[in-house]
């Protein structure tokens, strides 16, 4: 029931936000906060529970919901899915407790964020295909009210693109889960059942179609080039703790459910197509990481690091799929590489646009030339930010280099000409990186920065276990790598 109380609570906690009127801010904020709490509890819990040498999925609840077409309540675990999950709820954590203006309606605001966290966790906990695009799915609404609501700039746009896009995916998906529920005799929507089996295997034509729906779909969660047009604008009218989470968490539904379903079910149709799958991934590395180099807005520069991030986690996908390479030691790594690049990125960008939350609450400003020389006025948030920023170029000692060192090894291995193009990603990512922080922090500091605020408690408190996360990660990966290893290798075994 441990991964059951892990959803639930924060949906009754939103419900709690929504069903009473009077709530001060402060107390909206402590309620969502506590409530969010005991949902990450709920996972410690389930991780210290989790046996690396057990079966693949653990924790399991089942429920028989409508037997008929097989579609019952089901969640549980594997090491990829508790990794994530565990991460997911840390950020949301952080995003709630970050201090943020709710335009006076503190109660719609966390009851959504509650919301959110619900569905989010939902989507990695889920063992059926129909609940899990029923979580999927209702992440979308969550995101489209913050941003639409209490967001900035043009917010109801950009939720709108948000939405329209991102559901158009989910559609894709749905038509997906039903080629593969008509695909296996009984039909069922049981992941295990899918997996274990392999129904679509030496099915020619029909299984392309599924997997091109399901690669689509799952791509413009990602996103992947050309499918990311909605991210940017999303990110930089959403408020700053919305932003922590659409990177943080949301992205990272796309690349799970490659993992998930593609990869795990379709083992055959996605090695067929992995060498195209590694080439959109370095498609996107390069693009995000040269697009992000030329933004001057420093929300949208954060945004395209995204696309060039996650690309590094769909190549690890793609190269521990290649069926023809007999090195299974590689294609392991790859895709470890990639399940950590998921937790790192999550914890780093997520710290990243927290940070930006605080430069738009003191200032209303995002453009990079309006800084310069705030190292001294605001040395923790000048720490913080470098800190944050070394670790998502791929700085040793910190979370970013343990994934990005795996995703590159794995593939040098498989693909060497795709790991040999897609250093020159990192390359550009530290070059935009250094060029932020001179903008931001060094230099003559401009006068109207004069009376520019240093972080407040609850600000340098989140960003300082973020931090920690990151650093605990890179120095000793070990507590995450035999996590996400013993699944890996029950998933890849069966090849």
């Amino acid at each position: 029931m441990i991964l059951t109380v892990a959803w639930v609570v924060p949906l009754l906690g939103a419900i709690a936000l929504a069903a009473f009127s009077r709530w001060s801010e402060t107390r909206a904020r402590q309620w969502a906060a506590a409530v969010a709490v005991l949902s990450l509890l709920a996972l410690v819990v389930a991780w210290v529970g989790f046996d690396p040498a057990g079966p693949l999925f653990q924790h399991v609840d089942e429920l028989r919901w409508v037997p008929s077409i097989g579609v019952a309540y089901r969640v549980g675990v594997d090491g990829i899915a508790l990794a994530v999950a565990t991460m997911s709820a840390l950020v949301f954590v952080a995003a709630i407790v970050y201090p943020v203006d709710t335009l006076g309606q503190p109660r719609q605001y966390y009851a959504w964020m509650l919301f959110l966290q619900a569905m989010s966790l939902g989507v990695f906990l889920a063992l059926d295909m129909l609940l899990f695009y029923v979580f999927f799915d209702l992440t979308l609404v969550g995101m489209f009210f913050l941003i639409g609501r209490w967001g900035h700039g043009t917010p109801q746009v950009s939720a709108l693109k948000f939405f329209l896009y991102t559901f158009a995916g989910s559609l894709l998906l749905l038509l997906a889960i039903i080629g593969l529920y008509l695909s296996i005799k009984p039909h069922s929507f049981d992941m295990r059942v899918l997996i274990e089996r392999q129904p679509l295997a030496g099915t020619g034509l029909y299984a392309g179609l599924v997997f091109l729906a399901l690669m689509l779909g799952f791509a413009i969660k990602t996103p992947l080039v050309p499918l990311h047009t909605w991210l940017p604008q999303a990110h930089v009218d959403a408020p700053g703790p919305a932003s922590a989470i659409l990177a943080g968490v949301l992205l990272k539904m796309g690349t799970y459910g490659m993992i998930r379903l593609p990869f795990a079910m379709m083992q055959e149709t996605f090695a067929e197509y992995s060498l195209v799958v590694g080439i959109a991934a370095l498609i996107a590395i390069l693009y995000g990481a040269l697009v992000a180099l030329g933004q001057s807005n420093l929300k949208r520069r954060i945004a395209y690091t995204s696309i060039n991030h996650m690309g590094y986690t769909v190549l690890g996908i793609a190269v521990a799929a290649a069926l023809f390479s007999d090195n299974l030691a590689a294609r392991q790594m790859a895709l470890t590489g990639a399940t950590v690049e998921m937790v790192a990125h999550g914890l780093i960008t997520g710290a990243l646009f927290l940070i930006c939350g605080s430069f738009w609450q003191r200032t209303g400003e995002y453009e990079l030339d309006h800084y310069g020389g705030l190292a001294h006025q605001a040395p923790l948030l000048t720490g913080f930010t470098v800190l944050a920023a070394f670790a998502s170029l791929g700085m040793p000692g910190l979370a970013g280099f343990v994934a990005e060192f795996q995703v590159f090894a794995g593939t040098f291995a498989v693909y060497p000409w795709l790991a040999v193009l897609g250093v020159l990603g990192i390359l550009i990512t530290a070059a935009l990186f250094l060029d932020m922080l001179r903008r931001l922090f060094f230099g003559r500091l401009p006068s109207h920065l004069g009376q520019f605020a240093e972080l407040k408690r609850a600000e340098w408190g989140v960003l300082g276990v973020l931090s920690l996360g990151i650093l605990v990660i890179g120095v000793y990966p070990r507590f995450l790598l035999t996590l996400i290893e013993a699944s890996n290798a029950l998933l890849l075994g069966g090849r």
